[in-house]
């Protein structure tokens, strides 16, 4: 085709300005992010405006032959994302409208946009010919005007004058933006300064296989991906347990962003055919909704752990995020890997994220047949390792059945991985609450904030060590810490008001603020009752801490009868009343389900049954219990610590003085 007939390639409508060639959009000339498919639909509705755009000719110009991808999603995602970056509204469009079932039709004018060109240029192109015409309507070629070298330097002064004076009023005003648009129109500012992002999140991955038994792997390599992205020091990484709240949401991106207090959120999707696997992820601005960047990865299920690097890298480089150069190499790392390994990891993941028994155990399962799979499969490893612990800790056994094998498969995950942050985390766990050698634990945790700065699990089972120390200042900060990476979790604000934070530090209106925050944000959740029934009885509330009983007692599945039953033994024996109800209830409970030793030794203290409680202090060691750590910070042991067997069992627990 003659240039002359081409269509221009630099186009105009509304506000907007479209370069084809560079694959630029502008607004008011500030250039607004819109890549890839959404882009590429874009300059198609362009080229035939007014016309209809058939969606099997969208299929034929950017997937041709593409059998792999869900064809409709990717369409709708891609027009999405365009009307977003033109504030298009599909219910009332300016620009884009849609026929059902058939394309969209691009309604709006367009018209060559012919951008200025600087004066020496125009000059050259235009020496030869004549002055415009037409009543002064017309671009008035420079090189055609002559004039004194006087005249001209007073024009250039004047000019000149007039601009600086314009740019100093905006600089100064810069109302609402328009000092911005202004500028650039100008030429004084030629690109859109970039967001500074220092906080993201990784919301859910859309499952486009539409096979409800691949959901673990779409939640699983959303994990896989905060987890790659959390080795990143300079970013604050939103964890699994509060983006996970958000899967299937209808929610506003900002509205997202504000409730998780982030600069930046990824979506994006996954899929998996046969060998190879799809991810598709749009990284946005989270206060403006705008698109920064969008990239498709597609690889063999051997190279995933690769994939997500390569994600984690590129969002890194698109944010400017400062990498630390081991954090590059950590990213740079990934090693091809089992599929079925993989698939079988992803599964035990899926499982142990559940917390209960029947999880843990399917867990297990899982984990124990990756590493069958794939003995060199270091992740498995550590998932094993973690199985065990939350076995140990849980009160399901006891403790002594399962440590011992959470702390060895934890070092074998980094005999073979020393870079795994979640077993050095595990491990540390292991020192703490089975071998009570508090150097070697604070040293793994180290480590594995180190290694993953973002891991909140890690954050707040330091700050439990600190606080078990004796270090409270240290372990509210830890504690606050472990929040911010993970604001949607009830279990990490109860380990704020409680484990690693106020109660242990005795400020108990603290506590009792956290608490309540969280039983305002999870009023189905049972734990922080519980937890008000302690601070309420150390601050001698006693009325409240039964009331709080109950309702946790409630929420946990019990009858109302044995809710009106713990009611009348206070009501008849006050506190002694309460707590020879409770001990009688675990006693009945022990008959089938194991009792932690420190549950009973904390009642017969409250009786001021010192030998009673003693004996159960010494069963609890035996076990390992971990809820024995509590010995020097917990007030309800406060009547026994003059005691000469209460001080031998801190000297046996190795507590540093």
């Amino acid at each position: 085709m003659n240039e002359s007939n081409a269509r221009p390639r630099q186009l105009r409508f509304s506000v907007f300005e479209v370069d084809l060639r560079t694959g630029e959009l502008r607004k008011q000339g500030l250039k607004v992010k819109l890549h890839g498919q959404p882009f590429q639909i874009l300059a198609m509705l362009l080229e035939r405006p007014g016309e209809l755009v058939t969606r099997e000719e969208i299929r034929e110009k950017l997937w041709p032959g593409d059998t792999f991808i869900d064809f409709e999603h990717s369409v709708n995602s891609s027009i999405k994302r365009l009307r977003e970056a033109l504030g298009d509204d599909p219910a009332a469009p300016r620009f884009i409208e849609t026929l059902p079932r058939h394309g969209y039709r691009f309604i709006a004018p367009v018209e060559p946009h012919h951008p200025l060109t600087p004066s020496s240029e125009r000059r050259g192109a235009n020496a030869d010919s004549p002055p415009a015409s037409g009543g002064g309507q017309g671009v008035v070629a420079v090189g055609a005007i002559h004039e004194s070298p006087l005249r001209r330097h007073w024009v250039a002064a004047v000019a000149g004058g007039f601009v600086a004076a314009v740019v100093a009023v905006l600089l100064a005003l810069n109302a609402a933006g328009l000092g911005d648009r202004l500028l650039t129109a100008l030429g004084a500012r030629r690109a859109v300064p970039a967001p500074r992002i220092e906080s993201i999140a990784v919301l859910p991955l859309e499952n486009l296989s539409r096979d409800p038994e691949q959901e673990y792997f779409a939640d699983g390599m959303t994990e896989e991906l905060i987890t790659n992205l959390g080795k990143i020091s300079a970013l604050r990484v939103i964890s699994r347990t509060s983006v996970m709240q958000y899967k299937g949401t209808k929610k506003p991106l900002p509205q997202i962003a504000r409730e998780l207090n982030v600069d930046a959120v990824v979506e994006g999707t996954v899929q998996r055919s046969g060998d190879r696997v799809r991810i598709t992820a749009n990284l946005l601005h989270a206060s403006t909704d705008r698109h920064l960047w969008a990239e498709t990865y597609e690889r063999d299920l051997r190279d995933v752990l690769t994939l997500q690097s390569e994600v984690a890298r590129a969002i890194a480089d698109e944010i400017k995020a400062r990498v630390q150069p081991q954090e590059q190499a950590r990213l740079a790392t990934a090693r091809p890997v089992n599929p079925e390994a993989h698939r079988l990891y992803l599964l035990g993941r899926f499982y142990w994220n559940k917390r209960t028994e029947e999880g843990l155990k399917n867990a297990l399962d899982h984990f124990q047949r990756a590493v069958e799979t794939d003995p060199t499969y270091a992740p498995a490893y550590a998932g094993l390792a973690d199985s065990y612990l939350q076995l140990a800790n849980s009160g399901f056994r006891p403790p002594n059945e399962f440590m011992p094998r959470a702390k060895a498969v934890a070092q074998k995950a980094l005999d073979i991985d020393e870079s795994l942050g979640e077993a050095h985390t595990t491990l540390a766990e292991a020192h703490k609450d089975y071998d009570w050698d508090w150097p070697a634990c604070e040293k793994e945790f180290k480590r594995a904030i180190e290694l993953n700065p973002n891991y909140a699990t890690a954050h707040m089972w330091y700050a439990e060590y600190l606080s078990l120390t004796r270090r409270h200042a240290e372990a509210i900060a830890e504690a606050q810490r472990a929040q911010q990476l993970d604001p949607l979790s009830p279990v990490i604000r109860v380990v704020l008001a409680i484990y690693g934070g106020y109660f242990y530090a005795r400020q108990y209106d603290e506590a009792i603020r956290t608490l309540r925050d969280a039983v305002s944000l999870f009023p189905e959740y049972p734990q922080p009752y519980w937890c008000l029934v302690a601070v309420y009885e150390a601050k001698g509330m006693y009325q409240e801490a039964i009331a709080a009983y109950q309702k946790a007692e409630s929420l946990s599945g019990a009858s109302p009868a044995e809710v009106a039953a713990l009611g009348q033994a206070y009501a008849k024996g006050g506190m002694r009343g309460y707590y020879l109800w409770k001990i009688e209830k675990l006693r009945e409970k022990s008959k089938h389900d194991y009792v932690r030793p420190v549950d009973l030794a904390y009642l017969y203290a409250g009786l001021g049954e010192k030998d009673q409680a003693f004996s159960y202090l010494e069963n609890a060691y035996q076990d390992r219990d971990w809820m024995l750590n509590l010995l020097q910070i917990e007030p309800a042991f406060d009547p026994l610590r003059s005691d000469s067997r209460f001080q031998d069992l801190l000297r046996r627990m190795n507590f540093p003085r």
